[in-house]
């Protein structure tokens, strides 16, 4: 399926947000899809960045210096096309359990874009985001989410928020085992994190990982 793009929005030197018309999509917040530039047959997995409700695409993504994909599709322009697969993926929200239940989101770097559909997409959500970044600037789009139930542990530059990592945040605060934790980012935090739940005493069928990488 081809997609127009909309436009690009630099984030960071290292991150953008590709928005592509909608054509009618459906997809549930948390799934993926398969990007690339038409015909090449190479392309990446990249988690939808947008909600249910917006009338454009958005996806969430780092630019690699060496990589195939996300240097191409950073180089493209508006009016350009490119290809998209899916929608794929179970990193979805229970739907009996979003009007009654507590969330916790744990992510890192680019791991927050499902999470930032999560928002968009239900409104009065009862969530507390918690993520891992490793300068101020890469808080992409922190004015989509209520500050108030927002953390972001900065670990490369100290500023005015929490300074360390995201596992460093939750052996030094209080982690409920009655809310339902959302992990995704990369491998290493999702074990880590995964063991101090569990831990505390959080039951395994309360955890839901998405690796990145």
């Amino acid at each position: 399926m081809l997609h127009k793009i909309i436009e690009k929005r630099d984030l960071s030197p290292s991150a953008y947000a590709l928005r592509l018309e909608r054509n009618q999509f459906v997809f549930r917040p948390g799934q993926c899809v398969n990007l690339g530039l038409p015909g090449s047959g190479v392309n990446r997995e990249y988690s939808t960045y947008s909600g249910t409700d917006d009338p454009y695409l958005e996806f969430l993504i780092k630019e690699v210096p060496v990589g195939t994909v996300s240097s191409a599709l950073r180089k493209l322009e508006g009016g350009m096309e490119v290809e998209l697969h899916g929608p794929y993926g179970s990193f979805v929200l229970q739907p009996e359990k979003i009007g009654n239940a507590r969330f916790v989101f744990i992510g890192t770097g680019t791991g927050i874009a499902p999470f930032h559909s999560f928002v968009r997409s239900y409104p009065g959500l009862d969530y507390r985001l918690i993520c891992g970044i490793r300068e101020s600037n890469e808080r992409y789009d922190a004015g989509d989410y209520d500050p108030e139930r927002t953390v972001f542990c900065v670990s490369r530059e100290n500023w005015e928020g929490y300074n360390g990592r995201v596992t460093d945040y939750l052996l030094e605060n209080e982690v409920d085992p009655a809310c339902i934790y959302y992990l995704c980012g990369n491998q290493k935090m999702i074990y880590s994190v995964y063991e101090i739940l569990r831990n505390r005493e959080v039951n395994g069928d309360r955890i839901f990982t998405e690796a990145f990488f």
